[in-house]
């Protein structure tokens, strides 16, 4: 129950984040970045529908397909922030909080993209654009990627029609920094460096990152195919603070040694995704 109660809310602030980009960064300037808010911002700009009953009408109809053509389970994983959603765009006032066009977009269209995570984070979502593409893929075997892009697509190439040229290239940039956002939160809020270190210093090195750092090292047993001598190549996986003291101790024990550096997205198990001696 506590679990289901922490989600709840979760998608709650989610929904109510998106609504707020809806009517207070994307909306008042007429930029409709594809999905059923898009729909909705043009639909109430070209025949006057309130965005909010356009959401409703569009979300339960889709929610019904999925019942019918998705099952039961991506149906519950929906119909909470689709039925949210509608009620809060109503509820949350309209107000334009940036005049510049440019800047609504990047703000509207990032915390969008937040929201959106937050919602995949815990198995739903607010329905619109993203419940076709199911249909697709189980109908014709299409891609979700190029499904989303076809929806998405018919929505902001209508945008043109309504307002402009100008309001259209605003819609497809903010599409962009929306999955630019999302991208990054679901693969990069945790990424760490993981660092090869090949040094005739290596124990130095080694004890150093152990004490020092707090880090654990991986001694990996190498060849060189030059030589043909074998060496001793040190693994280390840190974070990007604790890297700037691992170079400055590989640079006091030997500047000649070798390093390779490369940043991962995600890292679980001791130290890192639970403390030394828990479970």
């Amino acid at each position: 129950m506590t679990q289901w109660i922490k989600k709840f809310l979760y998608i709650n602030f989610a929904i109510a984040l998106l609504s707020v980009c809806v009517n207070m960064f994307l909306g008042p300037h007429y930029i409709a970045a594809g999905g059923l808010t898009g729909l909705a911002i043009i639909l109430e700009e070209w025949i006057g529908l309130n965005r909010s009953i356009t959401i409703l009408i569009g979300n339960g109809t889709l929610l019904v397909v999925t019942f019918f053509m998705l099952g039961r389970e991506i149906f519950f994983n929906t119909i909470i922030g689709a039925s949210l959603l509608p009620l809060y765009i109503a509820v949350i006032p309209r107000y334009q909080l940036v005049t510049n066009s440019i800047l609504a977009m990047m703000v509207g269209s990032a915390l969008f993209g937040v929201a959106v995570s937050i919602m995949y984070a815990n198995n739903a979502s607010s329905g619109g654009t993203a419940v076709p593409p199911l249909i697709f893929k189980k109908l014709f075997n299409l891609n979700l990627s190029l499904g989303l892009f076809l929806t998405d697509g018919i929505v902001v190439v209508l945008s043109i029609w309504v307002f402009s040229m100008e309001a259209f290239f605003y819609a497809i940039t903010s599409i962009f920094i929306t999955s630019a956002a999302m991208h990054y939160i679901e693969n990069g809020l945790n990424r760490k460096k993981m660092v090869y270190i090949i040094s005739h210093q290596h124990e130095a090195i080694t004890q150093e990152i152990l004490h020092d750092i707090g880090r654990g090292v991986t001694i990996i047993p190498v060849i060189g195919a030059y030589g043909n001598e074998n060496k001793p190549m040190l693994m280390v996986t840190l974070g990007t603070r604790d890297y700037h003291k691992l170079v400055a101790i590989v640079n006091t024990h030997d500047r000649k040694a070798f390093m390779i550096t490369d940043t991962v997205n995600d890292v679980h198990g001791e130290g890192f995704t639970y403390e030394s001696g828990t479970v």
